[in-house]
């Protein structure tokens, strides 16, 4: 079987403000929606030498840092990782940025502390694959995390159909996965598997905050599935 390489140079001509997007109030709130129960499962411990694998422009991999783990981001973009490396540069945090496929990580094997990917499974054209290698390099009883869009959501929905009108969309690379997706990757070594940003894409601004969140959680389903799988040994 010849597997497809993740190739993810279609964020190139977006990289310069795929930033901004944070720096909005929704933007903002959800990625804390999602750091937090990424971290509450990941639980990330300093001196921790963690992969992060997918990671754009280093949102992750300097909180991790920030956290005090040492952190390997590897991301195809050239053009995102040249502004992860700026930004751990201005925070003087040594962070390594490496351009690679996920599909063949150029690690030995049970070399990592922890592996974590937040935000780009969307792209991964072959989990399994994907999968398997991750866990691969990590070490024996340590944790793989996954976070990803809940195409079973309206956050998938919304997502689905801005790649279909959109000819410029990022997400028209995208294959959405369920949270049964996820649990079928690995389901003897799940540990846990959870969901977040339960406010609707259509809500407005006012309404992206943590008291209705937690109400919506007992109506929607999250937009964000994390899931977290520990290695035997």
């Amino acid at each position: 079987m010849v597997w497809r390489l993740i190739d993810l140079s279609f964020f190139d001509p977006i990289a310069q403000t795929y930033d901004l997007w944070y720096e909005t109030p929704i933007g903002k709130f959800i990625d804390e929606v999602e750091t937090k129960l990424a971290f509450d499962l990941f639980q990330p411990r300093p001196g921790m030498y963690v992969l992060d694998v997918g990671c754009g422009t280093g949102n992750f991999s300097i909180k991790l840092a920030k956290l005090g783990v040492r952190v390997v981001g590897i991301d195809t973009s050239e053009e995102m990782l040249k502004i992860a490396r700026e930004k751990a540069r201005r925070l003087n945090f040594e962070i390594e940025f490496e351009k690679m496929n996920v599909y063949s990580l150029k690690f030995p094997s049970n070399h990592f502390d922890g592996v974590f990917s937040m935000a780009a499974f969307e792209f991964v054209h072959e989990p399994k694959k994907a999968f398997d290698e991750m866990m691969r390099v990590l070490k024996p009883s340590a944790h793989l995390l996954i976070g990803t869009i809940n195409r079973d959501s309206l956050w998938g929905k919304h997502y689905e159909e801005h790649a279909r009108q959109s000819p410029d969309s990022v997400f028209r690379h995208a294959r959405f996965k369920t949270q049964k997706d996820l649990e079928e990757l690995d389901p003897e070594n799940l540990v846990k598997i959870a969901q977040c940003v339960f406010i609707p894409p259509d809500a407005p601004e006012e309404q992206f905050n943590w008291e209705e969140e937690k109400r919506l959680s007992k109506i929607h389903s999250g937009g964000f599935i994390v899931a977290l799988w520990r290695k035997p040994g």
